[in-house]
């Protein structure tokens, strides 16, 4: 949700409610929204990444059944205290992309969302700044990592060589692709400015780093690489025809394989 769209104490209630129907089974996400539509409805921060963080420490005090008065840029509460706080409190987790919001999510959330195309060398690159405001905060306890990831069970990538061909050319994801160190090699890509050209040009190494395709060996080496690089939880994101008996593929021939190996 986005941290804008609702005041803080609202958000808060609307997540105690679901925690405590399904509790242990909610996880809340909180992120910038898309900037478009939040300026389209009068509520874009001048500053996103302090509107966030001011939201989520309100968000998970209330969660936890404080009694909550604060004065921010964003977050204004006096005396508030959910009446039904969640027995199982949730975790809150943020959904950023870049390294001032990464170190937000490590100083005040309990994980980051990283979406998608999340390579390992940026979830690692993204980790590390969370470590890093985690460090600053003082804290121990546990964060965790969830990684939105593409991916399709089939030995003909064109479904997802299309997708990505797409994404490449979105600059919304500059920052994920440029964990890769391969600029010049994107640059080239990006030159051909055709989503299509893109497609078809991408190298099949790339294609691997970018989402979890191709035969269930290939998709599951593409999944591995992510836990290995500090994803605890995946997000697999079927592209292409058939979603649903793509997720009955994933469900019985490579999660089995990916959870006894880790």
């Amino acid at each position: 949700m986005p941290a804008v769209f609702r005041n803080a104490a609202a958000s808060a209630m609307e997540i105690a409610t679901l925690a405590r129907i399904h509790p242990g089974r909610f996880v809340a996400g909180i992120g910038h929204g898309v900037p478009a539509w939040m300026e389209q409805i009068g509520a874009l921060p001048a500053k996103p990444v302090r509107a966030l963080e001011e939201t989520t420490i309100a968000v998970r005090r209330l969660l936890a059944g404080e009694r909550v008065t604060t004065d921010g840029d964003y977050v204004r509460l006096r005396d508030v205290q959910l009446d039904h706080a969640p027995a199982v409190v949730p975790p809150v987790l943020l959904g950023v992309r870049r390294p001032f919001g990464l170190r937000a999510a490590g100083r005040s959330a309990d994980g980051t969302i990283l979406a998608e195309p999340s390579p390992p060398a940026y979830v690692r690159w993204a980790r590390q700044h969370v470590d890093e405001g985690r460090a600053a905060a003082g804290r121990s306890d546990p964060h965790r990592t969830t990684v939105y990831f593409k991916g399709r069970v089939d030995p003909d990538r064109r479904h997802v060589r299309r997708v990505l061909g797409r994404m490449v050319l979105d600059e919304s994801v500059a920052a994920q692709l440029a964990a890769l160190g391969r600029d010049p090699e994107l640059a080239g890509l990006r030159a051909l400015a055709d989503p299509d050209l893109v497609a078809g040009a991408l190298p099949d190494d790339l294609v691997d780093e970018l989402a979890a395709a191709g035969t269930p060996d290939q998709v599951a080496a593409s999944l591995g690489a992510l836990a290995d690089a500090g994803a605890d939880s995946i997000a697999f994101v079927p592209v292409g025809p058939d979603p649903d008996e793509q997720l009955g593929l994933l469900a019985e021939t490579i999660a089995p394989g990916v959870r006894g190996s880790r």
